[in-house]
């Protein structure tokens, strides 16, 4: 991946972690990339200011099938015919794990970010979207941290510098889409509309 696929006008990067995460049985897994989730957290990511969407995926062939689908809507056909849908894709970084991400930001920013995970359970411990906010008027790089699957392992979770609060609904459903939940949690960290 060329490395002018991310801009870097902020200090807050994303990255939707395809392992360490959890299958529907509790087992540490590697999940299978899901097309739609590569554009529409890019779309998301552009329209907040993120700088860059980082896409983790250890399995070699899901990484092949992720760089054809950037190529295609960033220098192939996708591209020309939809100029918003390139823009919001160039900002997908693909690495092989998270180390990775962390050194390509240390690289580029001077800095190891600060890491936030994101989970649906609900413990304690968490900070809420507000703080985050705050926290990030410091100037330090960070990474806020999605997981596929049934979501990040508890280790990684653990391993975390914070933890943010779930998206909590009406009920007690609780199973977003990890392209739905980072909608809803870029929206209250970063909108303007506060």
């Amino acid at each position: 991946m060329k490395e002018t696929n991310c801009v870097y006008p902020e200090n807050l990067s994303i990255a939707l972690l395809h392992y360490p995460v959890l299958n529907k049985r509790g087992d540490i897994v590697s999940s299978a990339l899901t097309n739609l989730d590569l554009h529409d957290i890019a779309r998301t990511a552009r329209t907040y200011g993120v700088n860059c969407f980082y896409v983790v995926i250890p399995i070699r062939e899901q990484k092949v099938l992720a760089e054809k689908i950037i190529e295609h809507w960033t220098s192939g056909y996708g591209g020309t015919y939809n100029e918003s849908r390139r823009e919001a894709i160039k900002l997908i970084r693909i690495e092989e794990t998270i180390e990775d991400v962390l050194a390509h930001i240390h690289r580029t920013r001077g800095c190891y970010p600060k890491t936030v995970v994101t989970t649906a359970r609900t413990e304690k411990g968490k900070i809420g979207y507000d703080k985050f906010q705050r926290l990030l008027q410091d100037g330090s790089s960070w990474v806020l941290l999605f997981g596929t699957g049934w979501g990040l392992s508890r280790e990684f979770i653990d391993s975390a510098d914070y933890r943010l609060e779930p998206i909590i609904g009406n009920d007690d459903y609780n199973h977003l889409s990890v392209r739905c939940a980072s909608a809803i949690i870029l929206d209250r960290v970063l909108s303007k509309q506060r």
